[in-house]
């Protein structure tokens, strides 16, 4: 099992940080303490900004959002609400979400547009020995009904309309969170199963979230 923490004291720098910028949920902070961002990133030099309030370059054109957002997607999951939560990730990106999400507990079906991340994000896991995750390559955006039903399902990227095929994957009393596009704001948007919506903070806006299933990548 690879290192999970590599600078301790970074890594405590990083969770005052969170705290600063309204992440409150212990649970989150101490995953995101624990789990180096660093392991998801592979540019040279890229390893030493993990702890750092920026945005972190992956392949694909794609991104490591910055520590804040990270939190404050993974404090509005309230995974710890849920007996073993089921959870549905849409944009596995790097897999340093989804790795935190297993951390807190949760059993993660990762989805990703891009074959290339999938491949790295599984890779990714073994060598952390989070053995709750499971990653596909497909178009996150019709889900993984299969595996569902989910208590949470969480978009990654940012979207101006909520795809009805993933709100029925949802499982009773569970909930859809995404980064939702207005004409001149970006905000967090929390969907129960019941229809019943939630708008929450967000500190920085998210890229858009692309449909399909990339077959270059």
């Amino acid at each position: 099992m690879a290192e999970l923490i590599a600078d301790p004291f970074r890594a405590a720098r990083l969770v005052l940080h969170l705290r600063q910028e309204g992440i409150t949920d212990d649970g989150v902070l101490k995953a995101m303490e624990t789990i180096d961002r660093g392991a998801f990133v592979d540019g040279p030099g890229l390893d030493k900004l993990a702890f750092e309030d920026c945005i972190l370059p992956i392949p694909c054109g794609q991104i490591v959002p910055r520590p804040a957002v990270t939190g404050q997607l993974l404090q509005a999951l309230q995974i710890r609400q849920v007996r073993e939560a089921r959870i549905l990730l849409v944009g596995v990106g790097s897999g340093y979400t989804a790795a935190l999400a297993a951390q807190l507990g949760a059993d993660v079906f990762a989805m990703d547009r891009y074959r290339r991340l999938c491949d790295a994000a599984r890779r990714r896991m073994l060598e952390l020995g989070l053995g709750n995750v499971a990653v596909r390559h497909g178009d996150g955006l019709f889900g993984w009904p299969e595996r569902g039903p989910y208590d949470r399902i969480l978009l990654t990227g940012a979207i101006d309309e909520v795809p009805d095929v993933l709100l029925q994957q949802l499982a009773r009393g569970g909930a859809l969170i995404a980064p939702f596009r207005t004409a001149d704001a970006q905000h967090l948007l929390r969907i129960g199963a019941d229809g019943t919506q939630e708008r929450l903070a967000i500190a920085r806006p998210l890229p858009p979230l692309m449909d399909g299933a990339s077959k270059a990548l």
